[in-house]
């Protein structure tokens, strides 16, 4: 069996990342969701899209502006994900009424989430920086190129673009901005958070079939107890990121 994990950005679920994400609308899961699920959380009071509208003096119709966010920076193992996503300019909370950070959603909050924003955003683009990718150029710079290919996977370039954090990727295909906890100011960035959180669940959850002993598909590769000591007692995968300390480890341990 192939490994699902990308190599050089390509996406087991998207193709080529770099190319048009084309995602068919889904519908939204049953309301039949544990209780912790139903528990309302109150979305921040996002302004950073409308600022830049009014700042532009054009239609608000005609602006695409992209949020993007990765999931993935500390995991021990698996790639990093970006995500891009360009919302509605009018009142995106009217779709998504419970959009938040997706560190402050549960599980079923999040996962209900990614299917409305699939279903109501203008564009979706995903980026991936496979774990060969993380130890040649480290953590950070793998990051940026990740959300580099989610912003050109979109279908159409976007006017304008609010990257989460205190880093600009470089080359980017249209201007941008750095917005330090941008998720709790730009509705587009919170919704990246979210489709990039979920998908790179899914695909650890998915790794966790081919490579099973280490607990992804409930840690998503992060340094807990159970991944440790399964990377002490199994030795790493190839889906480890070798130049991580506790990886790094195991394997000088080994040698």
């Amino acid at each position: 069996m192939s490994s699902p994990t990308p190599k050089n950005g390509v996406s087991a679920d998207h193709g080529e990342v770099g190319k048009a994400v084309s995602e068919e609308p889904s519908k939204p899961r049953s309301r039949k969701k544990k209780a912790a699920s139903r528990i309302p959380v109150k979305s921040p009071g996002f302004h950073l899209e409308a600022a830049h509208i009014k700042a532009c003096g054009a239609p608000n119709a005609t602006i695409r502006i992209a949020g993007v966010d990765e999931a993935g920076r500390g995991p021990l193992a698996g790639p990093v994900v970006a995500a891009a996503v360009v919302l509605k300019n009018s009142d995106p909370l009217a779709d998504l009424p419970l959009l938040n950070d997706s560190k402050k959603l549960s599980s079923d909050q999040r996962e209900t989430l990614a299917v409305m924003i699939r279903h109501h955003a203008r564009g979706i683009g995903v980026g991936v920086a496979s774990p060969d990718e993380i130890d040649h150029l480290n953590i950070r710079q793998a990051t940026l190129l990740a959300m580099t290919r989610a912003i050109e996977a979109l279908p159409d370039t976007p006017d304008y673009a609010l990257i989460d954090g205190r880093d600009l990727p470089p080359h980017l295909p249209c201007p941008a901005e750095a917005v330090i906890k941008g998720d709790g100011e730009s509705a587009s960035i919170a919704a990246a958070s979210i489709i990039a959180k979920t998908t790179r669940d899914e695909w650890m959850k998915r790794l966790n079939q081919e490579y099973p002993g280490y607990g992804w598909e409930r840690n998503s590769g992060y340094p807990t107890k159970e991944h440790r000591q399964a990377l002490e007692t199994l030795g790493p995968t190839p889906v480890h990121r070798r130049s991580f300390g506790p990886v790094r480890k195991v394997i000088e341990g080994c040698s």
